[in-house]
Order: C-alpha cells, then sequence, then structure tokens
C-alpha cells in the first residue's frame, strides 16, 4: 500500500502513544513509527492553555531528538522525516486540566461535566529533522454535555483509560458517548490531533 508519506516523500515519526492521535494520522492516509518522549509534564507551566499545550509538544519533541541523538543524524538522508508532536488539555471553568491523578480528582472532574461544557486546547507541532524547519500552533473546542449518571461517573472512575487522556474524558468511550450533547469545534482536536492544523504543517516544513 502506498501511503501519503511515501507518495510525497518523507518518513514520519509520530511522538505520542495515544490510541487516538495514532488512529486520526492513519485516517489522514500516514504510515509512521513511533517514538515516546519521558518528560515531566507537571514540570513545564504556563498561565494560558493555549502556552501550555504549545511548549509541552516542544518539550517532548526535544526529548526524543535527543533520544534519537540530535537532528544531525537526519542531516544526510535523502529523504527527510518529519517528527510530529502534539498536547492536549482541558479547560473548565478557565481551570486547566491534565491527566487526573487520582479518583477523587477522576470524579470532580467527570462531575463537572454532567449537564455543563468544557473547552479542549490541543496543540500539535511538525519537524523536519533533515533541515531544522518547524510548524506549530493549537487549535480549540468546546464539549457540552447531557447529565452523567452517577453509574456511569462509578464506571469511567474505575476505566484506566480514565487517567489516560486530558481532563479524564475521552468522546469515543462507550460509556459516555450517549451523554454528550454537542461538540463546537474540531472532533479531532478534541481527540488529540488537529488534522487540519497537521496536515497545513505537514506541508509548510517540506
Amino acid at each position: 500500500m502506498t501511503t501519503k508519506a511515501m507518495q510525497r516523500g518523507f518518513k514520519l515519526i509520530l511522538g505520542s502513544q495515544s490510541m487516538a492521535r495514532k488512529r486520526i494520522l492513519a485516517e489522514m492516509g500516514y504510515d509512521y513509527t513511533i517514538v515516546t518522549a519521558d518528560i515531566d509534564e507537571k514540570a513545564i507551566r504556563t498561565e494560558k492553555p493555549e502556552d501550555l499545550v504549545v511548549a509541552l509538544a516542544e518539550a517532548k519533541a526535544n526529548e526524543i531528538i535527543s533520544k534519537l541523538g540530535g537532528e544531525s543524524q537526519f542531516a544526510q538522508d535523502p529523504q527527510p522525516t518529519l517528527l510530529i508532536t502534539a498536547d492536549t488539555v482541558v479547560v473548565y471553568k478557565g481551570v486547566i486540566r491534565e491527566k487526573p491523578t487520582t479518583k477523587e480528582e477522576a470524579r470532580e472532574f467527570i462531575k463537572g461535566y454532567s449537564g455543563s461544557h468544557g473547552g479542549v486546547v490541543g496543540s500539535v507541532l511538525v519537524r523536519n529533522l533533515k533541515t531544522g524547519v518547524r510548524r506549530g500552533g493549537w487549535d480549540k473546542a468546546e464539549v457540552y454535555f447531557h447529565e452523567i449518571p452517577e453509574q456511569v461517573i462509578d464506571d469511567l472512575i474505575d476505566d484506566a483509560i480514565t487517567y489516560k487522556v486530558a481532563g479524564g474524558l475521552t468522546l469515543e468511550h462507550p460509556l459516555i458517548s450517549p451523554f454528550i450533547d454537542s461538540v463546537v469545534g474540531g472532533v479531532d482536536t478534541v481527540m488529540g490531533l488537529p488534522k487540519e492544523l497537521t496536515e497545513k504543517f505537514i506541508s509548510d516544513v517540506l
């Protein structure tokens, strides 16, 4: 199978283990390898969620490049290698929410969304490791929820995936999807990788 990366003459690295990001990139027609970053996300703080997700995507890219031996390793390659990193946070009543770390925090997060809404801010950074050219930015969406029953909240708190996603919620989770009223903005942004920005930045860095 010929993928878009092959057709356009580059290799692609996704700097994420997120199932949703893997699926979105595959839906876009790209094949890729995965290299993940080992960074302390809590050590990077900014006041604005837009600045935070961009800073975290940058930190992930820098750590992965270091892990791969530096950009100089790619300078002589006949084909460019592009690295994609991303980050997502939820903003609820002006407060940034990352992955919940305790059951109490997860319950507080999910109960807050019930009959209410939360904003999602997601970044993407695309870096050409052969040339050093990079482009990054962020996108926003808002998710509106119906009332979420207590039993559903209990079941979500017992599910390990809740602790692996920003704000403790994933749109495609079968427990939560019936209680989503609407999404204003891109569903792909909520899921962790804004397609339009990603496609634009890939073209920009080639």
